[in-house]
């Protein structure tokens, strides 16, 4: 806006899972259709109390932020440069060139990071042992941002709680690695990008003295996969898509008895 009324192009990469321009990095060049009483109401909604001068600013005009059709804002130009389902999109060619095919499960994931991990292990499995929605070997890719409901006290962000709650889920189902990232390099609080998961995972933890299901109560994936020697840190990335995650299923065999893992019946 104070720009204004020169033209401006605005390149924008998405973090946020749907691509609201409104809300990626605060909008900065987007009108906003929100009101200084939306937040207000919020505030009392939830009965959340804030200094002074945030109830001074709230109450003063000059906080509100210029809506649709400001005149300000009449030549601005505002284009997604890249987002989630780019990463997810160059990850599948990526796969078919290797002759592995991809299946996207969704750019926009949400929800508890421990349950989206079991919906997708069950979708690995399904392709393990019946083909669908792909054979072996396919890759399943997904993109968003999960939540975790911290009820421990360990260390750990939603990327390693994710792949934490898969290799459970799997329970050493073979031919079924994973990797799941935040692509601005940092998980969480944490140093490390995420993680990666293997067929062996749980062998070698329990080999270790390593509890995965205690780690996982604990909310202490970071811990369980720093012992394990297999954390990925890349370092910040200064850019971000969100989470990137994918699921590489390289073999069809099933074990005898018609089961996968100690704890895994066919779907």
């Amino acid at each position: 806006m104070y720009a204004a009324p020169a033209e401006v192009v605005s390149l924008i990469i998405s973090d946020v899972p749907g691509d609201d321009i409104a809300v990626i990095a605060s909008g900065p060049t987007v009108a906003d259709p929100t009101t200084s009483a939306d937040a207000k109401a919020i505030l009392a909604k939830y009965n959340i109390a804030v200094p002074e001068s945030v109830s001074r600013w709230l109450d003063d005009p000059a906080s509100e932020t210029p809506k649709p059709g400001h005149p300000g804002l009449a030549r601005v130009s505002n284009r997604i440069a890249s987002n989630a389902k780019e990463a997810l999109l160059a990850a599948a060619h990526a796969a078919k060139a290797e002759n592995v095919e991809p299946v996207i499960l969704g750019d926009a994931i949400e929800g508890e990071a421990r349950v989206v991990a079991r919906e997708h292990a069950a979708k690995a499995l399904a392709c393990l042992m019946r083909g669908r929605p792909a054979k072996a070997p396919c890759v399943l890719l997904s993109g968003g941002e999960t939540t975790v409901t911290v009820q421990g006290n360990g260390r750990g962000g939603r990327n390693c709680e994710y792949l934490l709650a898969l290799a459970l889920a799997l329970d050493r189902a073979p031919g079924i690695a994973a990797i799941a990232c935040d692509t601005d390099g940092i998980d969480g609080t944490e140093s490390n990008a995420g993680a990666f998961i293997d067929t062996g995972t749980l062998e070698r933890a329990r080999d270790e003295g390593a509890d995965p299901d205690a780690a996982l109560e604990n909310n202490d994936a970071y811990t369980f996969f720093y012992r394990m020697g297999d954390l990925i840190t890349t370092g910040p990335t200064r850019t971000n898509v969100n989470d990137f995650r994918a699921i590489l299923i390289t073999d069809s065999r099933i074990r005898a008895g018609g089961g996968i893992g100690s704890g895994i019946k066919p779907l």
